[in-house]
């Protein structure tokens, strides 16, 4: 569930790239699957860092391969089918199968935001 206090972002063609989030004096920019990209540790940054950085983040990231922890300790290789507030589905892409024409991947449903069970591959 977005939180109400997470202000939306768009590009110039109106494509939302991520939310920007009051920090005391300053904002925290955070990306489509919910994961803070300023730096956590470091001050918050004024409000037109927080645009460039997800202007300059896009949306690229989402077709990237990831990898799944699972609740057993063990990876999955995947990749991103839908992220929205409302969730986040991953397919199982092990060997690339997600993208093969016919595939039925197997598919995961993560709350929105994503916590540390989704990583980058």
């Amino acid at each position: 569930m977005l939180p109400a206090d997470w202000i939306e972002h768009r590009r110039a063609d109106g494509e939302i790239v991520g939310w920007i989030v009051a920090d005391g004096e300053g904002f925290r920019a955070f990306d489509l699957l919910g994961r803070e990209r300023t730096q956590p540790d470091a001050a918050p940054v004024d409000w037109l860092a927080a645009e460039e950085l997800l202007e300059e983040l896009g949306i690229g990231y989402l077709a990237e391969r990831w990898r799944l922890r699972q609740a057993d300790g063990t990876e999955r290789a995947v990749r991103i089918a839908e992220a929205s507030v409302r969730g986040i589905t991953v397919v199982a892409d092990d060997y690339g199968a997600a993208s093969a024409v016919g595939a039925r991947p197997e598919r995961f449903r993560l709350p929105f935001p994503v916590s540390g069970e989704l990583v980058p591959h």
